[in-house]
């Protein structure tokens, strides 16, 4: 029976030549079977085909006579995925295999690039797949009469779903499904798939909400990953970062010349730039031949880049994490990696994009930006061997999302809250929900809660007759169709020729830097400022170049606490005298001299070094937990510190430690009497040395967006970002002093905390430490693991006429010659 149920799709892997997975099929069988879950599969295995077969497969079977003839059939599945660039690529998939078996379905894409004639199309003709986004999937939601469009659909397929699953966007997928399944016949089932996760179970719990049972389907494919480190020609004995980089183009323009087409993934869009740049410089004669594709760039741009991969056109794209997911682009022999990307799993979904076929390998060089980097190579090709992957966790009790959620009920055909809220319950999201929190949240919607009611705008949402939840004004409804989806609310400008020509944007700080005629370098091409007007940014070309490279917040990725463990065992395995990978044999001499000045840490050594130089009297702390925790932690500790001594500190930090710097010598051992790393008061002592408050409204900023307190602008007239901002905060100020008890502004201080701060991981990592044994080492001059964070430090907030590489270069020839 299974076979006959699964004819058309096994015909169809036989006459391309190929054979289905085991995993593949095993999807199809469990589909047919009614059932919901989560597929985990390597990139590049097929699993687009894993379960877009089984949609068509169900209705052939439910449709043995009439399957081959043209019906409206209304929308049988819909598809989502996280980025838009993906959406191409899997519709042409989807049609060629309708083609191959003769179904004469309808497979559209429907984003927030689809144009009004086509919408209007869709909603009169729907097809029978919909390709679409989380925010998309919301504004169809939004319309009347939807629906009738969700009556006749099977399924919800979400694609990517590592990638949704640990932020508010994934919240929204919840939402969406929860819905639908209500609206919708039994017979509908909830699918995700995903390449890279590390707890796939409490994923999978996340997706399919608190009533269906959790079923997974997992490949056992090995998708072999071959790392090539590509290694200096010296080994610094003082590595500071990103100091390498650019220095190993020549090393790297061979491997791009030994490869069909290529990859070059940086972690930043500031350093697509200077790469693109770069390559072009040392080789103009590949103008034309390589491309560069960031999330900056106008959506045209990286469109025909993506679409020029698939046509074998280009030699190399420098790009981003813009395309780290499932684009398939089949020509892509070889991807780059430049500096390390601090995340297993990011490492492999990067890898993947080559050899992104069933069976190839995939090869990645790994080019590092400081030697110390090489040790992080070794890491991850540990990681990969033992499948030990990053965790994702959930989102939980979003106010501001559900916020905008049912006000968009309310601009489509309404709610009534009786019915809505079992609904909401069985999301993870919001399974906590009180029904005083509920309540408190239609009276914010319909009356702007206790500290808004005076105003119109706040007032949303009417209740009608019979209690039915509805915004009954046209005004309101358009201002939230047009800014209803927003999860990430950025200060960012249009870049724009005289002649209206659209190249990208860039953040607002960016260009508040600069005044008019000077130049920066973006997408590639040198640029001049000419005006600042509105939310664009007018420029021209220039024919002279420029240093000055756009740069955009948030750079900076920190170390996942997965990678840092994979550390700290190679630094165990050099302790105990192994040495297994040609990485860590290369940076042998960089550990020797740490060992000769100070020591290894290892797995259960907590190490401070204490050091006197010109600048003053240093402290150097390695807990190896990644910048993240360490910007918090350092701040902890000089904070508890400063309770008993007057003292000032300057502070640094890297992915391996952070350092206080004072001009007042401190006793280590003294300091430790002080308990410095208790968890005791831990979440009272964070609110004491961090501006919480601060951290509270910046984040209020992007709440306010999503729930749409704050209204960012009519298409064409955007709201200028300092109107946005004034108006968030001044709401803030409203609900701190008249609305205290405000579920917005206590979600505000809460992500502020747990969020941005990291609270859990912290307690973890002082938990750790406290486990660890404590050792002090006061070392002659700074070590090589030490170096690198004094260097940080001196980057980001020395004003010097000096370049930063003359500075180091002296601070270095001060240093004993230690062989």
């Amino acid at each position: 029976m299974e076979d006959n149920r699964l004819k058309i799709g096994l015909g169809y892997f036989a006459r391309k030549g190929w054979k289905p997975f085991d995993f593949q099929i095993q999807t199809w069988i469990d589909y047919l079977d009614g059932k919901s879950g989560l597929l985990n599969a390597p990139t590049g295995s097929g699993k687009t085909f894993a379960l877009w077969f089984p949609v068509i497969l169900e209705y052939i079977r439910d449709h043995p006579e009439t399957w081959q003839s043209s019906k409206k059939n209304g929308i049988q599945v819909i598809w989502v995925s996280p980025l838009r660039a993906l959406a191409q690529d899997i519709q042409l998939a989807m049609e060629e295999v309708c083609q191959a078996i003769g179904l004469p379905w309808k497979v559209a894409v429907r984003n927030g690039d689809t144009d009004a004639k086509t919408r209007a199309a869709l909603k009169r003709n729907p097809p029978e797949c919909l390709i679409t986004t989380p925010e998309t999937l919301h504004v169809l939601i939004s319309q009347k009469d939807h629906k009738k469009l969700f009556t006749n659909i099977k399924s919800v397929i979400v694609d990517e779903w590592h990638e949704l699953v640990g932020n508010k966007r994934g919240v929204q997928v919840q939402l969406a499904l929860a819905y639908i399944q209500a609206i919708c016949p039994n017979q509908f089932k909830r699918w995700a798939i995903s390449a890279t996760l590390g707890n796939l179970e409490q994923a999978g719990k996340v997706l399919l909400g608190n009533d269906l049972p959790l079923h997974t389907v997992k490949a056992n494919l090995e998708k072999e990953i071959l790392i090539h480190s590509v290694f200096p020609d010296e080994i610094e004995k003082y590595p500071w970062a990103g100091h390498l980089g650019i220095r190993m183009l020549d090393k790297v323009i061979p491997i791009i010349e030994a490869g069909r087409t290529g990859l070059l993934f940086t972690n930043t869009r500031s350093q697509t730039e200077i790469w693109y740049q770069k390559i072009l410089e040392a080789k103009p004669e590949w103008a034309g031949w390589i491309a560069m594709h960031h999330g900056s760039l106008d959506m045209k741009v990286r469109s025909w880049v993506e679409q020029a991969l698939h046509e074998g056109r280009l030699k190399l794209v420098v790009c981003t994490s813009s395309l780290d997911l499932g684009v398939d682009f089949r020509p892509v022999d070889r991807v780059i990696q430049i500096g390390s990307p601090k995340g297993v799993s990011r490492f492999i979904q990067r890898a993947g994009r080559a050899g992104h076929q069933p069976g190839l390998p995939s090869e990645a060089y790994f080019v590092p930006t400081n030697s110390l980097e090489l040790i992080e190579a070794a890491a991850l090709r540990n990681a990969i061997e033992e499948k030990d992957l990053e965790i994702q966790k959930a989102p939980t009790l979003c106010y501001d999302v559900l916020v905008q959620f049912l006000v968009t009920l309310a601009v489509g055909d309404g709610f009534f809250p009786e019915e809505i809220y079992p609904i909401l319950k069985k999301t993870h999201a919001y399974d906590k929900l009180s029904w005083a929190e509920m309540q408190w949240i239609l009276d914010f919607i319909t009356k702007g809660g206790d500290s808004l009611g005076s105003y119109e705008d706040f007032q949303k949402v009417d209740i009608l007759e019979g209690g039915l939840y509805q915004v009954t004004s046209k005004r309101i409804a358009m201002k939230h169709r047009l800014s209803m989806g927003t999860i990430v609310s950025e200060a960012m400008l249009k870049v724009k020729f005289k002649n209206g020509a659209f190249l990208g944007t860039v953040e607002e700080y960016f260009i508040a830097k600069m005044k008019v005629g000077d130049r920066f370098f973006f997408a590639g091409r040198s640029l001049q400022l000419l005006q600042v007007k509105d939310m664009n940014a007018l420029v021209k070309v220039s024919e002279k170049k420029t240093s000055n490279v756009v740069s955009w917040m948030g750079a900076r990725m920190s170390l996942s606490s997965k990678l840092a463990d994979k550390i700290r065992e190679i630094l165990e395995d050099y302790n105990n005298g192994k040495v297994e990978s040609d990485e860590v044999r290369e940076v042998l001499p960089i550990l020797d001299l740490q060992s000769k000045l100070s020591i290894v840490p290892n797995q259960n050594t907590f190490l401070i070094e204490s050091h006197q130089s010109k600048e003053g009297f240093h402290l150097f702390f390695y807990p190896f937990e990644g910048r993240m925790i360490h910007e918090l932690m350092s701040a902890l500790v000089a904070y508890r510190i400063s309770v008993s001594y007057p003292v000032s500190f300057s502070i640094a930090m890297n992915d391996y430690g952070f350092e206080l710097l004072s001009d007042t010598y401190m006793d280590v051992e003294e300091l430790l009497a002080e308990d410095l790393f208790t968890v005791k008061n831990v979440k009272e002592d964070i609110l004491s040395c961090v501006n919480e408050s601060e951290m509270a409204r910046r984040k209020f900023r992007e709440i306010a967006g999503i729930s749409g307190l704050v209204f960012q602008g009519y298409p064409g007239k955007p709201m200028t970002f300092k109107h946005i901002q004034s108006n968030s905060s001044l709401l803030f100020q409203v609900f701190e002093t008249y609305d205290p008890d405000n579920l917005l502004l206590k979600q505000a201080q809460n992500e502020a905390i747990n969020d941005q701060m990291e609270e859990d991981k912290l307690v973890d990592a002082l938990n750790k430490i406290n486990r660890q044994k404590i050792v002090v080492k006061r070392p002659v001059q700074f070590t090589p693991f030490s170096f690198p964070i004094m260097v940080d430090r001196l980057s980001r907030t020395t004003i010097s006429s000096e370049s930063i590489e003359d500075r180091i270069a002296k601070i270095q020839a001060g240093f004993e010659i230690q062989d």
